[in-house]
């Protein structure tokens, strides 16, 4: 699920913030195991022989300058990959808007084994609570190529900012209820429509794209083997991973239908990579068993990247709920792939806030009984020095409630 979507469902509860991230040595899944056993996964004096990591932190520019910061925390270990979400309210936003993307690009370009991971809804009014009839039809749009064009501008812009080997996290977590982008309500049209996006972005000259289908962990609304759209088209299986729901352990989501093993066994069967781009604790609060088994899966299993999600109530770095989890986290992971530093705590306590819908402008030719907006950094980034005000005018003189 998306920082977006949780920021609103939970805004009185957290707010959603972040980029987390993780590499792993090895571009191929591990062998197919059992349910790994309690031991802890190696130290930092193995940590060449263990996946890379990072963190998700926050969207735009900060999120890029927290990492830094996190590395720091974890005794200089190295973040190699950048993760971010694009908006899904508008096209504009899904084609990769001016200035959000910049930073990243920058970050991606200054090491050359750092991989950059975008996640790409594939319809706009993604987190609008979009009935499944209008869902079928867009998706009918879609796969008959009525939107190519809105992904070959979004390839051509990340061609053009220098990094056109982005890894794409497209239309993910399609097997659950949550986004308008899911394939529940017809996959076949679904999986043309992947199909139209992904040839439409490797139309553009000088793209190396990797596409990661991403599902979240078990059955959901619709087994999400129902939705793979074929190995032609996808270069990862990727899954959404968090320690949910109440009370289940960590074996039994190993276990389960369409669970953390079906994943490893299905990607082995079609010979593609791995990957976690979203995982963390949940429903069952600050569990450092749940932490511990899974750095250790991690470890056995070598995805090409996994990216914790650093937020309340999922994180261990800026969340401070998860105490005995941070500990697990920060004493099985520190160090790796870099040198020992004096450690850092984050340097600004406020937790990172996610987008918001960007608004049109007032009329600044009518500036009178004009109140300014308070807006999220991301809007606020996005609008540049311009400012929003709304005129209590326009209310015929009542204010906003």
């Amino acid at each position: 699920m998306s920082p977006q979507r949780r920021q609103r469902s939970r805004r009185l509860a957290f707010i959603a913030a972040g980029i987390v991230s993780s590499v792993a040595l090895a571009a191929a899944p591990g062998h197919t195991a059992g349910v790994a056993d309690d031991g802890e996964p190696p130290g930092p004096a193995a940590a060449k022989q263990t996946p890379a990591f990072g963190a998700y932190l926050d969207y735009g520019p900060r999120g890029v300058a927290r990492m830094d910061e996190l590395s720091a925390w974890l005794g200089g270990a190295e973040l190699r990959v950048g993760h971010t979400y694009l908006p899904g309210d508008r096209w504009s936003n899904i084609e990769g808007a001016p200035n959000f993307l910049e930073k990243w690009a920058e970050w991606r370009k200054a090491k050359d084994d750092r991989l950059f991971v975008l996640n790409v809804p594939m319809l706009e009014r993604n987190e609008a609570g979009v009935g499944d009839r209008e869902v079928a039809r867009m998706l009918k749009q879609g796969a008959a190529g009525e939107f190519d064009d809105h992904f070959r501008t979004l390839g051509k812009r990340l061609v053009d900012l220098g990094v056109p080997d982005t890894v794409v996290v497209l239309g993910w977590e399609m097997n659950g209820t949550t986004y308008t982008h899911r394939c529940g309500p017809d996959p076949e049209s679904w999986k043309k429509y992947w199909n139209r996006a992904v040839t439409a972005m490797r139309s553009v000259p000088g793209q190396k794209f990797r596409f990661d289908f991403t599902p979240s962990r078990g059955r959901d609304a619709v087994p999400w083997t129902q939705c793979y759209p074929g190995d032609d088209v996808v270069d990862i299986v990727g899954m959404d991973s968090y320690d949910q729901p109440r009370g289940m352990s960590f074996d039994e989501q190993v276990k389960e239908p369409y669970g953390l093993q079906e994943h490893v066994d299905f990607a082995t069967a079609h010979h593609k990579p791995i990957s976690y781009p979203e995982w963390g604790l949940f429903r069952n609060g600050d569990n450092e068993e749940y932490m511990r088994r899974m750095l250790k899966w991690i470890d056995e299993k070598k995805p090409l990247y996994n990216t914790v999600t650093d937020y309340c109530p999922h994180g261990v770095w800026q969340c401070k709920d998860n105490p005995d989890a941070a500990k697990v986290y920060r004493d099985l992971l520190s160090g790796r792939d870099g040198g020992p530093t004096d450690p850092t705590d984050p340097t600004d306590p406020t937790k990172p806030t996610g987008p918001t819908e960007p608004t049109d402008p007032t009329d600044p030719t009518k500036p009178s009984a004009c109140t300014p907006v308070e807006l999220s950094d991301w809007v606020q980034h996005w609008l540049g020095d311009k400012k929003l005000c709304v005129r209590i005018d326009w209310w015929n003189g009542r204010s906003p409630s």
